[in-house]
């Protein structure tokens, strides 16, 4: 959690296209109204940013949604 409150994880993903990326992020918006994601496809990790502010981000059904998508995601450890 950051400072204002709101709960964010970062997953290290498989996606390499804008176009997938922004349909899973339509998917995952969908699917968990309170969640906002966003990519970095530039970073080597091809990032993956999940943000709430009512409650903490799910990571294993945000990982299981991805799978289900024929994609691979990964919690990033904290740095």
């Amino acid at each position: 959690m950051n400072a204002a409150g709101l709960m964010v994880e970062v997953f290290r993903t498989n996606v390499t296209d804008r176009s997938q990326a922004n349909w899973i992020i339509d998917r995952i918006q969908n699917t968990f109204q309170d969640y906002r994601a966003s990519f970095d496809l530039e970073d080597c990790d091809r990032i993956l940013v999940v943000r709430c502010n009512t409650e903490n981000v799910k990571s294993s059904l945000v990982i299981g949604l991805l799978q289900d998508c024929d994609f691979i995601a990964e919690v990033l450890p904290d740095a």
